[in-house]
Order: C-alpha cells, then structure tokens, then sequence
C-alpha cells in the first residue's frame, strides 16, 4: 500500500440510479483501492468524492475517465497527501437557526469559525421551515473564542447558534428532562389558577420576577399559593382546559420516544397538573408541586416537598441513576431561574425563549417558538422526523404553520 498513489476522484452531474455502482464496478475490476468515499445530492446534482490508493501501471484512472463520459457526468482527479492533516484535531458541531436564516446571518457565522481557527469540514441542512437550520461539522479552532464570538452574531443577525463538542456523547443522549410553564406549555399554570381565584395580576407580578432570578423561588412560590386559598379544587379542570402545548411539542417527545428516550418533565407548578401532561403525551416521569386541598378548595398550603431550582437538579440525577444513564448522556430543558441548576447537572443544558440569565449559563439557547427544533440540535433532521410521521397511522402528518417572514416549503 506505501507505493500507491492516493488519487481524490471527484464525480459530479444529474443524479440517476446506477452512477455510484458503475464507478465502482470500474474500481473493483482494476483492482485499485478505495481509502474513502462520500456522496451528497442536492436538487438531483450529484457530487461524489472518492479517496483511490493507485498502482502507477494502473490505468483505472482512464477507465474511470471514460466510464463517466458514457454516464453524462464529470470526473476531475487530484493527487492528495497519504493521510489527512486534520486526523486526531477535536471536532465540533455548530448548529444554527433563524426564521429565516438569511446568507448575511450564515457568512457571518462562517466568518466567526475561521476567526476562531476552526475549518468547516462538513455542512449538512437540517431543516428548511418552519425554522431553518444547517450543522456546521468544524474541526479544530478555539471553542470558547468560537461560542463567545458566536453569541454575537446571534443577536446582530437575529439567530441561534449552539457549538457542541462532536464526540460519542452527543448522538448517544438517552434521557431529556423538561421544565413545564413557558417550555412545554405555553404560559404559567400557577397564573392560570390564579386568574379564577382573582388575584391573577398579583400572582403574575411575583412569577415574573422569580423567573427572572430576581426573587428565592420558594419563598415566591409559598407567596404566591396562599393566594390561592379557597379557591375550588375544580378550578383545575378549568386550567386544563386553557392550557395550551407549545408549537412542536407533540411532535419532540412523538420523536424522543420513537428512539428510545426517557422523556419526563420537573415542574414548580402542581401535580394535578403534570399528571395529565404526563398521561397525555405518554412521558416517562413527571414531578411538580403538591397543593393541599380540604373540603374541596385548596388551603393556600403546600402539601409535601418543594420542587425548586436545587431539587430540580436532584432529579434529573435521580431518574438517571436509576435508568442508569450517565448523566452525560442527559438533556435538561427551560425558561427560568429556577431551571439553573438542572441546565447545569444535564450533558446538554438548553434555555428555551428563556431569561438572559438562563441564556448566559446553558450549554445552547434558542429562541425560536418550536420546541422540536431541540430536535436539531442532537443531530436529527426534520425529513427524518417527517417520514416516520408519515410511516405512523396515529401521528399527525401535516406540517406547523410557518411562521410570518420565513420562506415556505418548496
């Protein structure tokens, strides 16, 4: 193999079946080797890139030659070095979105990774609406230079962008713990219960700030339920009624648990609540707050342990070691303060449309109103997620609207 040439073959032109089988039929009668081989069309333009180790009395260069003329396709051949400079450099994987995703944003993006010393070494689309949004596969670089200098262009260009190490970890997650108000569902269940025991503007003054880190959690939660002293216990139902999922919910946890993901949910709202969350989509686990209840209306009491920002925590690592899944391999989901300390625990911390104090510590950010879009961020492309919905009888197979601005499907 030390005397052979290694010969980069690149094939492009109109796709049709049969092109990649002939090529390598020629290579497999000559008896030359193959180092290695990619391919990607886009639009029904074929481009084929094959690494050949070549003997200097072997004329499968020709052959090659003349067997893609009969095909009506292109071949360039280029002499390379025997083994790959890059070999051994760290990889990442650089996901961005927008809605839409404008060349301004993408050329800026591009900028910021050679800046950072990265080279862009693969680039793969992984959704085209209602978000958009592309994987940058860079090799080497400066990765803190590279996530600070990104976070910039994000808010020039109005995208996200999220840089993770691409190791084994990535693809392998296995469990994804999400926060409930204002991430699974839309609005503040605790809001919700106050607007019916009147004190919905009072109740929503304290939530927003213990959101926002500005007020201890626990203290604002016991505040906030004793006003909701003799209110009925069936003001529940009402709730559920109001409640409404956030865009993409069905179709992220349909997706998690068709491969083989824990999906659960944690909670600083009430388990009368997440109980029903959790028998509607089908979750694995499910913790929240209990409300004590006498005669029929709740007493303005908590009735057990609070779930706050450290407990959170706790139990991503409790159902995880009890999985026994490292916690490498978890994702942890949310908006709030309250969410820190679980953003932090998890493999992959995500904020959610959260508070710039969540944005600040999570491993990625995103802004978009989708919460499937997370979807992309583990590497998973939407046509995936389409095809299996298509293969799927219970699921529904009509695409979310797309948003105001973004380019439609064509």
């Amino acid at each position: 193999m030390a005397d052979l040439r290694t010969v980069l073959m690149r094939v492009s032109g109109r796709d049709r079946p049969g092109i990649t089988t002939t090529l390598l039929g020629v290579v497999a009668r000559a008896g030359a080797e193959i180092f290695d081989m990619e391919q990607v069309v886009v639009r029904e333009r074929l481009t084929l890139d094959i690494l050949l180790g070549v003997a200097d009395d072997n004329d499968v260069l020709k052959e090659l030659l003349y067997a893609a003329w009969e095909l009506g396709v292109e071949a360039e051949f280029e002499d390379v070095e025997p083994e790959s400079a890059r070999a051994g450099l760290p990889r990442y994987a650089v996901t961005v979105l927008g809605v839409p995703l404008h060349a301004a944003g993408l050329e800026a993006v591009t900028r910021t990774i050679a800046t950072a010393g990265g080279n862009i070494d693969r680039i793969e689309r992984l959704s085209r609406y209602p978000v958009v949004s592309f994987e940058f596969v860079v090799v080497d670089g400066d990765i803190d230079a590279m996530r600070r200098e990104l976070l910039v262009v994000a808010a020039a260009h109005r995208l996200d962008v999220a840089v993770q190490p691409e190791r084994l970890e990535r693809r392998a997650k296995r469990l994804v713990m999400l926060d409930v108000d204002s991430t699974l569902i839309q609005g503040e269940v605790i809001n919700l219960l106050a607007e019916v025991a009147g004190a919905g503007d009072e109740v929503s003054a304290i939530t927003e700030r213990a959101m926002a880190g500005e007020l201890d959690f626990r203290e604002a939660l016991e505040q906030r339920v004793a006003l909701l002293a003799g209110t009925p216990v069936s003001a529940y139902d009402e709730v559920w009624e109001r409640l409404t999922l956030t865009p993409g919910a069905r179709t992220f946890v349909r997706t998690l648990k068709r491969l083989g993901y824990r999906v659960g949910i944690v909670s600083g709202g009430f388990q009368a609540i997440t109980d029903r969350l959790a028998a509607e989509l089908d979750l694995d686990h499910a913790f929240a707050n209990v409300l004590e209840q006498q005669d029929g209306v709740l007493t303005g009491r908590l009735g057990g342990p609070v779930v706050d920002r450290a407990r959170k925590a706790e139990l991503l690592r409790e159902v995880a070691e009890a999985a026994g899944i490292p916690i490498e391999q978890t994702v942890a989901v949310g908006d709030g303060a309250n969410d820190l300390d679980m953003l932090t625990a998890a493999g992959l911390g995500i904020a959610f449309n959260a508070r710039p104090v969540v944005n600040d510590v999570a491993d990625a950010a995103l802004s978009v109103p989708y919460l499937d879009a997370i979807l992309f961020l583990l590497g998973i492309r939407r046509e995936e997620v389409e095809r299996a919905d298509a293969a799927d009888p219970n699921a529904p197979t009509e695409p979310p609207p797309p948003v105001p601005g973004s380019t439609p499907p064509v």
